[in-house]
């Protein structure tokens, strides 16, 4: 009797053992059709070919820490001879065919301008680099005139000041031959310049951007995009989202990442089906501001002390001043910088640049 029992026991025990691990099982393949289903439910559209308007659904650090090799910090050096004039000398624009207003001018002075902003490198081959970014970065004109104004606040034809240009650089330090840049083509109008050089040699450790060139066109409100650049002088990724995709005549979008300087031609890009499908969508150019004049001494801080309890006695300048309104930043669209390198194209390939496969162009 003993006996029965005890093989009962172990015949009840092993029975619900089993049903046991039934009901585990059952639950696990629940979970996993639930989970399955939920990740379904989340991320419906992943490959729908359409630009993505959800936060990235994995990490991507890796990919972005190689964009950003491609990313650099473009400086701009420029200097300025200026000549000042008196108003009874009445000197028009038609005075200034020679050397003459150097003789006539009553002072001289000198300033410059070091600014410095971003560059993405989309060409390289064994000798040379394609660098592009933002024209305002690195336009500097030749020459500058400044009018006197009447006493009813109009201005006249006689020039109270001309500066005349002596020198610009534009260099990217981290390239061979301490990184010197020339202009290769320039839109001022649409914001967009292609610098570019020629070296003895190129580090192999110099790198262009990999991926393609997307459309603008086809982002949506909401699209979700990364922009990387040099605000303040640091290299920084940030992240914003498309509000106005239909771009303007000027070929503008807008987006509402933060903007300082240094980001201007900072790389926008949108990412596909998914990172890390990234693809060139755009440049950040601008930063919706309002101007204000200030009085500022001659130098600024870094090239002059000054003692904040003394009176200042020197010469003083007005200067043109913007206070940022952040978060609303306008990007040229690849579309622009596209049609830009198409109008140009044969005076790149004359001169060794092919960026045809960056453009998709076949």
């Amino acid at each position: 009797m003993h006996g029965f029992i005890f093989k009962f026991s172990l015949k009840h025990l092993f029975l619900e053992r089993i049903l046991q691990l039934t009901i585990l099982f059952a639950v696990a393949v629940g979970f996993y059709a639930c989970s399955k289903k939920t990740y379904q439910s989340v991320y419906p559209t992943l490959s729908d070919g359409r630009y993505d308007s959800e936060f990235p659904y994995r990490n991507c650090s890796v990919e972005l820490g190689d964009i950003a090799k491609t990313v650099k910090k473009l400086y701009c050096l420029v200097e300025y001879d200026q000549y000042l004039f008196d108003t009874a000398d009445k000197i028009s624009r038609d005075f200034i065919t020679d050397d003459r207003y150097k003789n006539v001018a009553v002072k001289k002075s000198f300033f410059s301008e070091s600014v410095h902003g971003t560059g993405t490198i989309i060409y390289k081959d064994e000798k040379r680099v394609a660098v592009l970014t933002c024209a305002h970065v690195v336009d500097y004109p030749d020459t500058i005139f400044a009018y006197f104004y009447d006493g009813l606040g109009s201005k006249t034809k006689m020039l109270e000041s001309m500066a005349v240009r002596r020198k610009l650089q534009i260099f990217i330090r981290d390239l061979p031959d301490n990184g010197l840049l020339e202009i290769l083509a320039m839109d001022k109008d649409r914001d967009i310049v292609f610098l570019g050089n020629e070296f003895d040699e190129i580090d192999q450790n110099v790198k262009a951007f990999a991926y393609p060139a997307g459309s603008a066109a086809n982002l949506e409100w909401g699209s979700f995009v990364y922009i990387l650049g040099y605000p303040g002088g640091y290299q920084m990724v940030t992240r914003g989202i498309v509000s106005k995709p239909d771009p303007g005549a000027k070929g503008e979008f807008l987006i509402d990442a933060l903007f300082n300087p240094g980001v201007s031609g900072g790389l926008v890009m949108a990412v596909k089906d998914g990172v890390p499908n990234f693809e060139f969508v755009g440049l950040a150019r601008a930063v919706s501001a309002k101007f204000h004049n200030v009085i500022k001494p001659g130098k600024e801080s870094h090239e002059e002390i000054y003692n904040p309890n003394v009176p200042f006695e020197g010469e003083i300048y007005v200067k043109l001043e913007k206070d940022i309104n952040y978060g609303v930043t306008f990007a040229v669209e690849i579309e622009a910088i596209t049609d830009f390198y198409i109008d140009n194209r044969d005076s790149f390939l004359a001169r060794g640049y092919r960026m045809d496969k960056f453009f998709g162009i076949e």
